[in-house]
Formats: C-alpha cells, sequence, structure tokens
C-alpha cells in the first residue's frame, strides 16, 4: 500500500502526490510564493506542451493580479488609495473595483465583522521575523479609521473618506486570484487542476479519475484531521488562528483582526467553508472567526457549508458539512 504524506496549508491539509501519481502521465505540481503564502498548482494534463503552456499563463495573471491588489506595493492602485484617502475619489481598475465591491457586500451582510478598511491598524506585525503588537491608545486611534461605511464605491472609482484610512484585502482578495489562475489554466485548455493557496483550495475536474481530496485541519490541534473532503468542482476556504500568531508577555496574538476592537478575534479557532459559488463564501470565514457560529448562523446561505471550530463549544457544523467530511 502506498503511503500518503500530507502538505499542511492553512487551515487545509492537501494530500501530497503518492509516488505513483508524480510519476503517472500528465499529473504535474508546481510551487511558488505568492501572497506571502506558497501556492501550489497541480495538474493532471497528458499534453507536455499545454501544461506548460498553460502554468506559465496561470503565473504570470496571479502574480498580475497580486501585484496589483497587495497592501505592500507602493505606487499600486491599493496604495494610491491610501495616499488619496480623505480626498476625491480615483479611478481605479476594474479586478480592483470588483474586490472591494464583494468586500463591501460582504461588510453589510456580516453588519462590519468582515471590513477591508482594517488597513489602518498597521501597528500589529505578524512577520515571526518581528512581531509586534500595538499600544491600546494606537489601536483606539486606528479604530477611528476602521469602518466599511468610510469606503465608497461607485461606477469605475473608490474613494476612502478620511485621511489615513488604509485598506487590507487579504481576507478577500486571495480566492479572486486563485479563480483567475483557474480561469486561465482552463483558457489554455487544462479540464482538471487544483490550486492550493495557504489554506484556500479552488478545484476543477479530477485527479486520475477520482475527486481531488482536501483534508481540514481541527484547528483545535492543528496536527490533526477532522476529515477530509472530495470534490470536482468549487472552493475550500478556511481561517484560524493558529498559523501567523506570536507570544508577548504571556499573551498570544493571531492575524485575525476584530473590526470592532482592533484586537485579534477572540471567537472560534478555526472555520472551514466549502462550496461552488465565490461571491457567497468569500471573506465569510474571517466573518465567522469574529461573530462564532451561534450569530454568525444567519450568515450562511445555501450552497455554502461550514465547519466552525468554537473556542469554548464542541464544532458546529452544517449539515451539508456533515454529510461531505468524510
Amino acid at each position: 500500500m502506498l503511503r500518503r504524506r500530507h502538505l499542511l496549508a492553512g487551515g487545509l491539509v492537501v494530500t501530497a502526490l503518492p509516488q505513483a501519481l508524480r510519476a503517472a502521465p500528465g499529473v504535474q505540481r508546481d510551487s511558488r510564493v505568492l501572497m506571502g503564502t506558497r501556492v501550489d498548482i497541480t495538474l493532471d494534463e497528458p499534453d507536455p506542451g499545454r501544461r506548460l503552456a498553460a502554468l506559465g499563463a496561470a503565473w504570470a495573471e496571479m502574480q498580475r493580479l497580486e501585484a496589483l491588489l497587495s497592501r505592500y506595493r507602493a505606487g499600486n492602485p491599493v496604495a494610491a488609495l491610501a495616499h488619496a484617502a480623505g480626498g476625491a475619489p480615483l479611478a481605479v481598475p476594474p479586478e480592483l473595483h470588483a474586490v472591494l465591491s464583494a468586500a463591501q457586500a460582504m461588510a453589510r451582510r456580516s453588519d462590519g465583522a468582515f471590513d477591508v478598511t482594517v488597513g489602518a491598524l498597521d501597528g500589529w506585525d505578524f512577520d515571526p521575523g518581528h512581531p509586534r503588537a500595538p499600544s491600546r491608545a494606537d489601536v483606539a486611534r486606528a479604530l477611528t479609521l476602521v469602518g466599511h461605511d468610510d469606503l465608497h464605491l461607485a461606477p469605475g472609482t473608490a474613494q476612502l473618506r478620511k485621511r489615513g484610512m488604509k485598506l487590507d484585502l487579504g481576507g478577500i482578495a486571495k480566492l479572486p486570484i486563485l479563480a483567475a489562475g483557474l480561469a486561465t489554466l482552463q483558457a489554455h485548455g487544462v479540464r482538471h487542476a487544483m490550486l492550493n493557496g495557504g489554506g484556500d483550495v479552488l478545484v476543477a475536474g479530477q485527479l486520475q479519475g477520482r475527486p481531488w481530496r482536501i483534508g481540514v485541519r481541527d484547528a483545535r490541534a492543528p496536527a490533526r484531521l477532522a476529515g477530509t473532503l472530495a470534490l470536482t468542482e468549487g472552493f475550500v476556504a478556511s481561517s484560524g488562528d493558529y498559523e501567523r500568531c506570536f507570544e508577548l508577555n504571556g499573551q498570544r496574538y493571531h492575524h485575525i483582526l476584530n473590526p470592532r476592537t482592533g484586537q485579534p478575534t477572540a471567537g472560534p479557532h478555526g472555520v472551514a467553508l466549502v462550496g461552488r459559488d465565490l461571491a457567497a463564501l468569500n471573506g465569510l470565514g474571517a466573518a465567522l472567526m469574529v461573530t462564532g457560529s451561534r450569530h454568525g448562523r444567519s450568515l450562511m446561505v445555501p450552497g455554502v457549508d461550514a465547519l466552525v471550530f468554537e473556542r469554548d463549544a464542541a464544532p458546529w457544523a452544517t449539515p451539508g458539512m456533515q454529510r461531505q467530511l468524510g
């Protein structure tokens, strides 16, 4: 029997390809660092020329979107909006406008539990090389600049209404970037692919005639699996408090911030979502990390299933997730 290995990726565990599959004609995995995390593309495509062209085009498109949407790229449209905060609206590229529109829709749906204007809370640094926690006074000042009502969108333009406001699209841009990568692969004739980016996974087709298998970490004990999902289409997205974190003066801090307090969320340890509709689930994991399942159940919509690892209660799962999670 072939022994399976597992690749840990955010809240998800993607079964690594056994040697027999790695050697199978047409199966190829390629990896790069994008969006501050490792991104893997696995293809099941017999034509080597098609594989090569599709991979090159997909990486180029995802890198283009990363440069456009990152908060860390000087001179890009996200930086331009921050520089112009408090002034007139700016024309923005359609890709950025689409992400901001999705962010605002989730902010309204979650009553502000998800909010991309948390970029103003930049006193936090979760880089393991130099972690930093802001003072309470700094957080209080930054919170005056957090609020999705002060992000105004009009056709083709965006505006941050208060000087000093900033955007952080980390909770909503990754899935659209992965989706653009998959769309590029498909435009080049690839039917069977999986993209895995730091806890967010997108699949199409099959791997050697079988559904792609994606394991879900138990957020209470991240080395352990809560179960696996078998998919031929759709998204699996995760959020958790165990990845980017640090301890300071005996206190543990993680990178998912509550827009209402400016502090790391104190709700669930983690959330896993599965569905086929990007708009329905994008940003929902971060919102549920704020609300928890008890208050967040009203955020669930048909076609999206969830597993929520509560902090002080048993995990909660939608009936659909209970059926799918093997």
